[in-house]
């Protein structure tokens, strides 16, 4: 089973990222498991036909001991297994520690065991390395990292922190930093920005993503390219991504 994590700093296109290439991968024909690990839960929304799932510590707090994985687990588009940690109401509470309490409840399950997905996908908040935002990492669930980022100062500063965080817990036999994944905003000799700060970290991009109208028109319908605008070449470049990522060996 391959563990991903993929980080990113809050409106970079990470979750959107994350839902294509799920859906890519679905589509090669693998069991795929994403899993949302940011308070907004909007992380499968795109595999779900727009539509929000109930979150593990919303349905925690309904139904406590009587929770049942079939109350937290959703199937979506290609078959994708998803999952929505959840948080905290605004002002009260730790994100992080919902991230937490959500990972514990889908142990204490055997969500892994049950469904047996050949691929984990972890889409998690980057804009703070801490307690629950580094569970993927530090709890040894992820074993591979991408960060999503674009050219941009404040993503390329999120980019660095995380590859930091990554860094310090690799240190303790974890996750794996495997490369950034540039998603475009088309701003002045973007991709070289990125690949010079993706060396001073100690790693590649993965991919250039370019910017493309078609993904928000997926996204109005509520859903990826691959479902609503199979025609794009945006199918392509999510294709190729989850290509490169099958690539790569786990322990490279």
């Amino acid at each position: 089973m391959r563990k991903i994590a993929i980080y990113g700093k809050g409106g970079i296109g990470k979750s959107t990222t994350t839902s294509n290439l799920t859906a890519a991968l679905a589509l090669k024909g693998y069991k795929v498991m994403q899993i949302g690990c940011d308070p907004k839960s909007d992380s499968t929304k795109n595999l779900m036909k727009g539509k929000r799932i109930p979150t593990v510590l919303e349905q925690l707090k309904a139904k406590g001991e009587n929770l049942q994985l079939e109350d937290i687990v959703f199937k979506g588009f290609g078959g994708v297994l998803c999952v929505e940690a959840g948080g905290p109401t605004p002002g009260i509470g730790c994100a992080g520690r919902g991230i937490i309490s959500a990972f514990e409840k889908l142990e204490e399950l055997e969500a892994f065991e049950v469904y047996q997905p050949d691929i984990v996908v972890y889409d998690v908040l980057g804009d703070v390395v801490c307690g629950g935002f580094a569970m993927p990492i530090r709890g040894g669930y992820a074993r591979e990292v991408f960060i999503v980022s674009s050219g941009e100062m404040m993503a390329l500063y999120a980019a660095n922190n995380i590859a930091q965080a990554i860094k310090n817990f690799g240190r303790r036999g974890y996750a794996r930093l495997k490369g950034i994944i540039l998603n475009a905003k088309n701003i002045e000799d973007e991709q070289n920005i990125v690949a010079k700060a993706a060396e001073e970290i100690g790693t590649e991009v993965v991919l250039y993503v370019p910017r493309s109208g078609d993904i928000q028109i997926a996204e109005n319908k509520g859903g990826t390219v691959s479902e609503y605008v199979k025609d794009s070449p945006m199918v392509a470049v999510y294709n190729e991504l989850a290509e490169k990522i099958l690539e790569m060996s786990e322990d490279e």
